[in-house]
């Protein structure tokens, strides 16, 4: 554990500048990267609560044949 603290404290306290360049369209690909998971949580959570829904219908299902 003081491992892994120390090599973090001295990966973070002993860095220099990079001089990196991000140019505009950087920050557009970063929006539409998160948008992208973001759309695909919901879609995989719509998919997962449909499939949750099914189930319980047919375990609750009333047996109208009598």
């Amino acid at each position: 554990m003081i491992n892994k603290t120390l090599f973090f404290l001295y990966f973070f306290l002993f860095t220099s500048s990079a001089h990196a360049y991000l140019d505009p369209g950087t920050g557009s690909i970063i929006l539409q990267a998160i948008v992208g998971a973001f759309a695909a949580f919901l879609s995989t959570l719509y998919i997962f609560w449909e499939k949750v829904k099914i189930f319980f219908r047919k375990v609750f299902k009333k047996n109208n044949k009598k």
